[in-house]
């Protein structure tokens, strides 16, 4: 520890003797510092021992010693060092009495005592202290070292908590919590989740420190990673602000963690060019080659239904970014094999059915979708989704999630899953503007011959179609008589050059009506 009034007191050598503030003794001494100047606080930087002679102050008159020792106080002086002898034989009365109100310990420094001696003194304590703190601060990073080495995070995390007397906790690249230490620690870890991706959107390296007096610990919080985008994070929380040696300690888990982080980069980056092979085998229909070249990297992916999911970005690379942490975070918390293979700007996702990697697509959209509407603007990247496959029909799956993203993008939806298609309407699917286009092209002539008031042609040709072409029930609907009705057709067929007796023509008009809402 730093020296203190109390330990320069004990120091045989320097024969000091307290008269005033003998209750303050516990606090931690700077510096050592000489002055002779009737004010000398423009040059204190708060924490030194002051030593004088008083060969400049009037040391006997009561309110000068008042103004001196509260200004001394003010300027974060911790003692007051008066050597006797020079030129008071004792400590004056007016100085003492300033002391004691002030509670500013004052210390007598006998004649045969040289100033330089407390220096030295306090100079020495100060490079134990930090060779101390040095010494325990490679202990620590050899101990955090070696359960690294030996247990991975979770051991350097328990290593750490120790030697800081707190907890720590590791964040994935999501802002999830990965692991802490103690386990008791894991809420407290999980409510600055907010701070965490707060922190996320800093280049690295960055740090912050949330919680202080009135909370129940301080807690700082570092980036780790060396890229742009800090790829995880570490929390450390004490009851006080850490020491040298416990600073040394998140130093090194910090450049632990860092290597350990970048290495799985690495791995990872691997592990996608093995997924990209696997990927193609399957959708070139050689599922016994795909499981062949996954082995158990992928190998119980492709033992159970799964779905594919197709994004694509026509911006920046941000959004396919985020979606695919979200992925990876989602699968590695769930404990679940997922394939990610980027392609420029788009990304290919093979995930079980079912499980939680999936679930985080549809989290994605949702907030996504979300964040679109509060916003107003159009969301860059678009999902599509295929229905549950195994490795057989994993080229079919791609094609689903293809055909789900195309719909996506003309439906201007975030996520459509293959399922929803099915199992809906097609006329949703004639929400474009060509089909609008090609409809309103073909009844167009209808409406202007209705706009002249001669007739009710399009009314007639809807009620008609939607009564397959039954002429009573269609009249009674229009409430005319069915010769009427089928005047009416006549003309319809007449205007249109089209006759109503081909299916295909019904079809076509049917549909136009349906995708121009024309009643």
């Amino acid at each position: 520890m730093p020296p203190t009034l109390a330990s320069l007191v004990h120091h045989s050598a320097l024969k000091l003797r307290v008269r005033a503030g003998g209750d303050r003794l516990d606090v931690p001494v700077r510096w050592a510092h000489v002055s002779e100047l009737a004010d000398p606080v423009p040059y204190m930087e708060g924490g030194e021992l002051l030593l004088i002679t008083a060969l400049k102050l009037d040391a006997e008159n009561p309110e000068a010693m008042r103004r001196y020792v509260k200004r001394l106080v003010g300027a974060g002086v911790v003692g007051l060092g008066f050597a006797v002898g020079v030129n008071y034989e004792d400590i004056p009365a007016a100085l003492v009495e300033a002391a004691e109100a002030e509670d500013l310990p004052l210390l007598e420094v006998p004649r045969r005592t040289p100033f330089l001696a407390i220096s030295k003194a306090v100079s020495a304590a100060i490079a134990a202290d930090q060779y101390r703190a040095v010494t325990a601060g490679f202990a620590a990073q050899r101990e955090l070292t070696r359960q690294a080495l030996a247990e991975g995070p979770e051991g350097l995390l328990t290593a750490l908590a120790a030697q800081v007397d707190g907890w720590a906790a590791l964040y994935d690249a999501s802002g999830a919590v990965v692991a802490t230490a103690p386990e008791w620690a894991g809420r407290r870890a999980a409510r600055l989740t907010a701070d965490v991706e707060r922190l996320r959107e800093r280049p690295a390296p960055a740090s912050s420190v949330v919680g202080g007096p009135d909370h129940e610990d301080r807690v700082e919080l570092h980036s780790l990673g060396t890229g742009r985008r800090p790829r995880a994070a570490l929390a450390v929380g004490t009851a006080a602000a850490l020491g040298t040696a416990e600073r040394y300690a998140v130093h090194s888990a910090i450049a632990l963690l860092t290597l350990t982080t970048e290495r799985s980069r690495s791995l990872h980056a691997a592990e996608q060019r093995i997924g990209a092979a696997v990927l193609r085998m399957l959708l070139a229909g050689q599922p016994d080659h795909a499981r062949a070249v996954a082995g158990d990297l992928y190998g119980g992916l492709l033992d159970a239904p799964f779905r594919i999911m197709v994004a694509e970005s026509d911006a920046a690379q941000a959004g396919l970014v985020a979606l695919t942490e979200a992925v990876e975070a989602a699968a590695a918390r769930a404990g679940e094999a997922v394939l990610v293979v980027p392609e420029g700007d788009r990304l290919v996702v093979l995930a079980a059915d079912g499980g939680a990697a999936v679930a985080s697509c549809g989290e994605y959209a949702a907030d996504r979708e979300a964040a679109r509407k509060a916003t107003t603007e159009e969301d860059d990247v678009v999902l599509g989704l295929s229905a549950p496959a195994g490795p057989i029909a994993a080229a079919a799956a791609y094609k689903q999630a293809e055909q789900s993203l195309s719909v996506a993008r003309r439906r201007g939806r975030v996520l459509v899953e293959h399922d929803q298609l099915a199992a809906g309407s097609v006329l949703p699917l004639l929400a474009d503007d060509a089909v609008r286009a090609f409809a309103d092209g073909l009844l167009r002539a209808l409406h202007e011959h209705d706009a002249t008031g001669r007739g009710d042609l399009v009314a007639s040709l809807r009620a008609w179609l939607s009564r397959h072409g039954q002429w009573d029930a269609a009249a009674a609907d229009l409430g005319v008589h069915r010769h009427t009705l089928r005047y009416r057709m006549r003309r319809v067929e007449e205007i249109l050059g089209r006759s109503l007796d081909d299916p295909d023509v019904r079809m076509e008009l049917w549909l136009a009506l349906k995708a121009t809402g024309s009643e």
